[in-house]
């Protein structure tokens, strides 16, 4: 079985995994960014998921301050989870995720189709270059030492 965290790991994609990369993790955020879910019963009912998964999910990301508890109801006591600005910024994200698996792992047309609330035009996820704008072949993407990285895992110079 695999660890919720990847130690060894100095990458900004294993610290993002050890918050979302849980299977039903994304899925819980797809549902709130794109379905409006706020309640319990809702992504129990759109997901299938086991309560005891779900409350440990949703309790995870309260805590990482992905999702924020909010009381409803007194009378039973109730709450909703509610996204926060960082919830929301895992849009882009699920958008790129659903753009490769529209490609790679579905059969005939894509299930689902983004479009912007504002004019209706579809979404898309682009990697862009800071100087360049778009840039369409991965390969000519480079992952580089940033200045986050700690001073004992730099590269020791001969």
């Amino acid at each position: 079985m695999l660890g919720k965290t990847y130690d060894s790991q100095i990458c900004s994609i294993a610290r993002s995994l050890e918050v979302v990369g849980e299977r039903w993790s994304l899925l819980i955020v797809r549902d709130a960014v794109f379905g409006g879910a706020t309640r319990f019963g809702d992504f129990q009912r759109r997901l299938g998921i086991a309560t005891n998964i779900l409350t440990n999910r949703l309790e995870g990301f309260v805590e990482a301050g992905i999702m924020r508890r909010h009381q409803y109801s007194e009378q039973p006591e109730l709450y909703e989870y509610l996204l926060t600005e960082k919830g929301q910024a895992l849009a882009p994200a699920l958008v790129a995720l659903s753009e490769w698996g529209d490609r790679w792992a579905t059969d005939g047309e894509p299930p689902i189709l983004y479009t912007h609330a504002t004019c209706g035009a579809g979404v898309t996820q682009q990697t862009m270059c800071s100087h360049c704008g778009c840039v369409e072949d991965p390969t000519e993407i480079r992952a580089v030492i940033g200045p986050g990285m700690p001073p004992e895992r730099l590269p020791q110079e001969a």
